[in-house]
């Protein structure tokens, strides 16, 4: 290569030409970092401290915290949590999200911390109440049925919108029409936000249409928070719980025969999907087991507990 021309993405470029595409590839940051390179100026500046001393109690280089906080730094995630301990400050302060936005979010967030997950959820119900959530007796009247797979929700449903005379939805369907194809291809067509996107509005429509239904939810409708709000203050929710085995093998009897494929690893894929959501189903205002009895008898003690709670003979 000779000293004044370089090869460049297929482009032949003299020496100047080279310096001035390197200038302008230098200028163009990335949005996060110089996002995050102002909170990194915005925390120190509120805990009065100098870039000097933070680089100091992060045992990192004054130059490295300098390029962080200019937008240039590409960090890695231990100097982050180095620097984040230094401004006494977690890791998603100095990163950002909502609850950093504003004082009131960071007081809130204070003052919440150090609390127990039932003292949270009370706080979220209270919360919900006051920023216009469903009356407890029209939430009792909208049920939605949420789980895995295979839970029983469409079965139990069916029937126990019939028994109360309550109009049945199950929201996959709701889905589909909205978007105009299948489940399966607006996933692979436009993605899992659209997705999630189309479940929240038909969720949505639901509550606005119906004020006596049984609702079949998507079992991964918990995993969008926006929409697990939704269904908490305006249905009241009850989490079907069954065996890994039973969810595999009704799922079968539907006539899918795919998890059985491979179903030990399909059971161990189950248990780990379940993991991460329990947390989320357990928000729910009922459990119900449905491997602990026969289909009859999970109807017959569910359509009881569910009459006791709407004030209806049993």
């Amino acid at each position: 290569m000779s000293s004044n021309i370089l090869h460049v993405m297929g482009l032949v470029l003299g020496l100047n030409d080279w310096k001035r595409f390197m200038a302008e590839v230098v200028d163009v940051k990335n949005p996060f970092l110089v996002a995050l390179g102002e909170r990194v100026r915005a925390l120190r500046a509120r805990r009065g401290m100098t870039r000097k001393a933070v680089a100091l109690a992060a045992d990192v280089s004054e130059r490295h915290l300098a390029s962080l906080e200019c937008g240039e730094g590409n960090a890695s995630i231990l100097v982050l949590l180095q620097v984040a301990g230094a401004l006494q400050c977690t890791l998603a302060e100095l990163i950002g999200d909502v609850t950093t936005s504003s004082p009131e979010w960071l007081l809130l967030r204070e003052m919440l911390s150090t609390h127990s997950e039932a003292d949270l959820r009370r706080v979220r119900e209270q919360v919900s109440v006051l920023f216009g959530a469903t009356q407890e007796a029209e939430r009792t009247n909208r049920i939605a049925l949420i789980g895995l797979r295979g839970a029983g929700k469409t079965t139990l449903g069916q029937r126990l919108a019939k028994d109360l005379g309550y109009a049945f939805i199950e929201l996959s369907r709701e889905i589909e029409k909205f978007a105009g194809c299948s489940v399966s291809e607006i996933h692979n067509l436009y993605g899992t936000n659209a997705y999630r996107r189309y479940e929240r509005r038909a969720l949505e429509e639901a509550i606005q249409i119906y004020p006596e239904v049984i609702i079949a939810t998507p079992g991964g409708l918990v995993s969008d928070s926006a929409t697990l709000n939704e269904m908490l203050s305006h249905c009241y929710t009850v989490w079907l719980q069954a065996k890994p085995e039973d969810h595999l093998s009704r799922v079968a009897a539907q006539g899918d025969m795919r998890p059985m494929a491979g179903s030990a690893e399909a059971i161990e894929d189950l248990k780990l999907i379940l993991e991460g959501r329990a947390p989320f189903y357990a928000k729910a205002d009922m459990t119900f087991d449905t491997s602990a009895q026969s289909l009859e008898e999970s109807f017959q003690t569910l359509r009881a507990r569910l009459r006791s709670v709407i004030n209806l003979p049993i």
